[in-house]
Formats: C-alpha cells, structure tokens, sequence
C-alpha cells in the first residue's frame, strides 16, 4: 500500500511540474497606466454651448410623462416623490419651432419635502452639424423656483468622450396651468 502511494505521489508531483512548465503566463492585472496620446487625446478644449429646452406637456404625444407618483405626491405642496420622464426638443432659440439641434431625454424625481428641488437625469442627444452624435450627461440637483440653476456635467459620448463641466440653465417661459415650458440653456464644457 505504501509503494502505491509513492508511486501515486511521484505522479501527481510530476503532473504538477509540467503543468507549470508549459502553462502560458498570464498577466493578470486591475489597472494600467495609459497615455492620453494613446486614446488620440490632445489638449483639452472648452466648449460653450447655448440653445433651449421645452418641456411641453400639452403635445401630442407629451414631451414630459409622470410614471410614478407616492401615496402623497398629489397632496404634497412640491410633488414630493412623483417620478417623470422626458424626451424634448433642443432649440437654438427660445421658439419650438426654432432649428432643432438635439434632444434632452432622461428623468426627473421631485426629491425635496420643501422646496421645488428635483433629481435631473438627462442626456443632450446632439442631432446637429458637428456634434451630431454627441452627446452630454447632465446628473444634479434642479431648483426650478432660482432665477438660475447650476448643475454638474458627469460625461460624454463623441465629440465630448471624458467630458465635464457645468450648465446654467434659467427658466424663459412656463405656464402654471398647462406645465409647458421653455429653458434657456449655457453649458461650459471641457473636453479633448
């Protein structure tokens, strides 16, 4: 019985040597340090843009939707916990029917108990000359009642890839009554 056994554990040892012998060796690694040039990164740029955002609800199909609403939301005093969705024109200039040149489409959640105060998640789907394809994240915290509001850019796709900066954006026209507005919009991006 003890032979057996030696003879099994010379094996098994043998096996063993062999296997990490002609095994590849891989590198196995979390992160690496990479170039900007690498990626075709250059300089950075800073890049305004200024056009305009409607939000209208009276359209055919609404521009704006709510999906979801608390218990309380309708009888809360800033619509605390109602959850919408939207998908609306950006304009050059404060009319619809100016050019078109992109879209804002992402949600929105009223978060504050007090205050006209809403999570803003929206992307800027840019349909346009040469950021057509483009496109900018916008992730912050809108207080629709400020004459201006400031809230950060989180990032970018084409022309605005490792994107970041701020936009202002000012209310230019809402109607209490039907919820259709319009907002003017300065966005100061850095990108390569």
């Amino acid at each position: 019985m003890a032979q057996i056994f030696q003879n099994q554990k010379h094996t098994i040892i043998t096996i063993l040597l062999f296997t990490l012998v002609i095994q590849p060796q891989y590198s196995h690694q979390f992160s690496k340090k990479l170039s900007p040039k690498s990626l075709g990164l250059k300089k950075q740029k800073l890049t305004h843009l200024h056009f305009y955002y409607h939000d209208i609800r009276t359209t055919s199909p609404p521009h704006v939707v709510q999906v979801v609403g608390a218990a309380t939301t309708n009888t809360s005093k800033t619509g605390f916990g109602g959850v919408s969705v939207l998908d609306g024109p950006l304009t050059v200039g404060p009319e619809l029917t100016s050019k078109t040149v992109g879209r804002a489409q992402g949600m929105t959640a009223s978060a504050d108990l007090n205050d006209f105060g809403f999570l803003f998640i929206i992307n800027y789907i840019f349909t346009d000359g040469k950021y057509n394809g483009s496109t900018l994240s916008v992730l912050g915290r809108n207080q629709v009642l400020l004459s201006v509001r400031e809230m950060p850019i989180v990032g970018g796709t084409g022309v605005f890839r490792f994107a970041r900066g701020y936009v202002l954006t000012n209310t230019r026209f809402f109607n209490v009554s039907s919820g259709d507005g319009a907002f003017e919009y300065n966005v100061y991006v850095l990108h390569y």
